[in-house]
């Protein structure tokens, strides 16, 4: 479950095929430094996002994926 402690690279190192729902939400540098450091909810912030829309989206992603 993902949720919005949890860094970008935290996420993609889950499964790197992810990156198609971080984009469409306006976030394209997955690999950058802050993507190590920032937490989901930070990135959000930082980038006009609502953390909770985000974390459903990864959340049905990879509940699709089972």
């Amino acid at each position: 479950m993902i949720t919005p402690d949890m860094t970008i690279a935290s996420v993609m190192r889950l499964d790197p095929e992810v990156a198609p729902v971080f984009m469409s939400f306006g976030m394209h540098c997955l690999y950058c430094p802050h993507a190590s450091a920032e937490s989901l909810k930070d990135a959000s912030a930082v980038h006009g996002i609502n953390v909770d829309e985000l974390v459903k989206a990864l959340n049905a992603y990879f509940d699709a994926k089972k």
